[in-house]
């Protein structure tokens, strides 16, 4: 699928829209650049899973729960990991296996831990607050 996101309101119902297709135990892998709109995508997400509340990066957490949605909501975010190991600690293969959507900024930092069914979302910018959503 390739969508185009204008703005970040845009990039928010593309989340939206896939949220409301998505089952549980779906885990998406959010692939770009600082900026590059995956956060909004996940705000996208929440709401359209009937989340209340703010939704924000989780940066410098590793992980935010969002629950009381047709389903829970794990939000999480590689980029300040060094090791696999960590990925340990913070409990990641219990979230994988929760019932809920696990949508994981910079995946791609280490694809062998995501199940093999996972999904890659690619998010790449162009002109202005352009976006390219691919998945």
């Amino acid at each position: 699928m390739h969508r185009v996101s204008n703005n970040p309101e845009e990039t928010q119902f593309i989340g939206l829209e896939f949220a409301r297709k998505a089952t549980a135990g779906t885990v998406l892998s959010l692939i770009g650049d600082l900026g590059a709109g995956k956060t909004e995508f996940v705000k996208g997400l929440a709401f359209g899973l009937g989340v209340d509340g703010p939704v924000t990066s989780p940066t410098f957490t590793i992980l935010h729960e969002y629950r009381g949605g047709r389903l829970p909501l794990f939000h999480m975010d590689f980029y300040r990991l060094r090791e696999e190991w960590e990925l340990d600690e913070i409990g990641m293969d219990e979230y994988l296996e929760a019932g809920g959507i696990c949508a994981i900024e910079w995946g791609d930092k280490f694809p062998n831990r995501l199940p093999p069914d996972s999904i890659k979302v690619f998010f790449s910018t162009d002109v202005g607050d352009r976006r390219e959503i691919v998945w």
